[in-house]
């Protein structure tokens, strides 16, 4: 009887801690990755190290990582952040009845972001690290933990809707913005432009204090000068129209080739200057 006893209370052990090792596994956040949909001009990304490499379409950036896009007006790098993406083939890449491009095995790829996804345009003269990705199931909804360091230049991004327990943070040399459900543009010198959505901006004065300032749509806000003003309706329209070619993913077209592989392979070859370490070239 005993044995049988200590039995039962050897297996009743066993299932509280099986139990409790499965909700510390269920309660582990996911990692997550920020994976290169398009690419216009040249760019090029670190994991640390001053160690530098040529940026490709299809490239799946982990946190950690610092992307740098060239000096050419008009240059950008477009990530879909916390999870991978696969690409989505127009009709136009096939060719016109099976034609040259079809016979060739060239045609224009292009990727597509779900209506879930978070989006990032990268633009020219930027650098940005990508910092946390993560992501916890908690049964009854998912939370996120989006962090983004803009360290110099520009970006503009869409955020989907999330959990009341998610943070999605931009961080600027001299502040810090949190976004929700928003379309933003922000500069890294602290001018944050709301065209749907909201923005809470931290930063600290010269004073040595902190302050805070919401910017809800439609707004400008000037970290440098404190002052908040509405946004042009043009702005606000170029802005939605900008995120709707990110998200797209037609405007700017990767070709591809197929044999016993696929390789995706971005618009042009990023020029890397080996003097002053900078980036070159362009289309």
């Amino acid at each position: 009887m005993n044995d049988s006893r200590k039995l039962l209370n050897t297996l009743i052990a066993c299932g509280v801690a099986l139990a409790t090792i499965s909700t510390v596994f269920a309660q582990s956040p996911s990692q997550g990755a920020a994976t290169v949909v398009r690419i216009k001009g040249s760019a090029r990304y670190t994991t640390g190290g001053n160690d530098w490499h040529p940026l490709r379409v299809g490239a799946v950036l982990h946190p950690g990582t610092v992307v740098q896009t060239g000096l050419d007006k008009g240059s950008y790098v477009d990530l879909v952040l916390g999870t991978d993406v696969q690409p989505v083939v127009p009709p136009s890449a096939i060719g016109p009845a099976g034609g040259a491009a079809a016979a060739s095995g060239v045609g224009a790829m292009a990727y597509q972001a779900t209506s879930e996804q978070n989006v990032v345009r990268v633009f020219e003269n930027t650098v940005l690290g990508v910092d946390k990705l993560t992501s916890l199931q908690t049964g009854a909804d998912v939370i996120t933990e989006t962090q983004l360091d803009l360290k110099s230049g520009h970006i503009l991004g869409s955020v989907k809707k999330m959990s009341a327990a998610s943070k999605y943070e931009v961080k600027l040399p001299h502040g810090v913005a949190g976004i929700r459900g928003t379309v933003y543009d922000i500069t890294s010198d602290g001018v944050v432009q709301v065209s749907s959505g909201s923005v809470v901006v931290a930063w600290v004065a010269p004073d040595g204090t902190t302050k805070t300032q919401v910017v809800m749509a439609g707004e400008q806000f000037d970290i440098r000068s404190g002052q908040i003003s509405r946004l042009s309706s043009d702005v606000g329209r170029s802005m939605e129209s900008a995120i709707g070619g990110v998200t797209t993913g037609l405007t700017i077209p990767t070709s591809f080739r197929v044999n016993q592989t696929i390789e995706y392979i971005s618009p042009v070859q990023p020029e890397i200057s080996p003097t002053d370490g900078g980036i070159g070239g362009g289309e």
